[in-house]
């Protein structure tokens, strides 16, 4: 079956067993929040362009403090959009990103997202409290791939209730684990339950982005909606596939070398 009618077929399927829903953004938040401009295939995307589009993460269980401000120092320097980073570095790049412009994005569930809802819930709390901007959120993979889309979507809306009406709720559906048909199902139902992206990897899983999954997750989720690109972006040209695929916002621990225009 071709995508275009994998996407048109299992998205009448999903709002059928899910109800129409609302889209993301309609409890305040504007749609698509924190994405930019949407890049044409024609146009020019100079290295340095591609600041707008990218979190600069650290999310290795053996980063140090050192390491963290580092990053921050470079976020700074470059002025990418955010930093990401585990919950328990967000109070420090808060105080070390405040009045820069540069936003703290937290991920939550991290890595595996197999976790109790209510756990999830508490973390995110904690982690807007310390000064999180965004969150990013791994579903429920094994409720998905289970067909509970229920519980999918009631563990995404109870990392929604934790948020502030501004904070930015990224859904990390990890398509590594996924079939297309899933894929598909997964942002669907993350976007009926208030997230304002979908995103594709934890950059733990056996693979990270594609463009061909980002491709799938903008057809089925709209031109509105946010998508995330993350897991494996390492060079330029890497970065402007995605975005050419449909991707604002890019997920990258080597954004240097990426704005840089460095060739792989």
């Amino acid at each position: 079956m071709e995508t275009k009618e994998l996407v048109d077929r299992i998205t009448r399927e999903v709002l059928a067993r899910l109800g129409d829903g609302r889209s993301s953004g309609d409890d305040g938040r504007a749609a698509g929040a924190g994405c930019p401009p949407a890049a044409s295939a024609e146009g020019e995307l100079p290295p340095a362009s591609l600041i707008k589009y990218i979190d600069h993460t650290l999310l290795k269980p053996e980063a140090t403090r050192e390491q963290v401000e580092k990053l921050c120092a470079e976020a700074i320097e470059y002025k990418f959009y955010s930093v990401c980073v585990n919950s328990t570095w967000v109070a420090l790049c808060a105080r070390r990103l405040r009045g820069t412009g540069v936003k703290v994005c937290a991920v939550v569930g991290f890595p595996l997202g197999a976790m109790d809802s209510r756990a999830k819930n508490l973390e995110t709390r904690y982690a807007v409290e310390n000064g999180a901007d965004e969150i990013d959120m791994v579903i429920n993979v094994g409720a998905l791939k289970s067909g509970d889309l229920k519980t999918v979507e009631e563990d995404i809306r109870a990392v929604r209730r934790a948020c502030r009406q501004t904070t930015v709720l990224k859904a990390i559906i990890e398509c590594a684990l996924l079939t297309d048909a899933e894929k598909v199902i997964a942002c669907q139902t993350a976007k009926k339950a208030g997230a304002d992206f979908v995103k594709t990897s934890t950059g733990f899983a056996a693979s990270g982005a594609k463009p061909e999954d980002v491709a799938l997750m903008r057809r089925t989720v709209g031109p509105k909606m946010g998508v995330k690109a993350a897991g494996g972006i390492r060079t330029y040209e890497d970065a402007v596939a995605m975005i050419r695929a449909g991707a604002t916002r890019i997920g990258a621990s080597a954004s240097v070398a990426i704005v840089s225009g460095k060739k792989s």
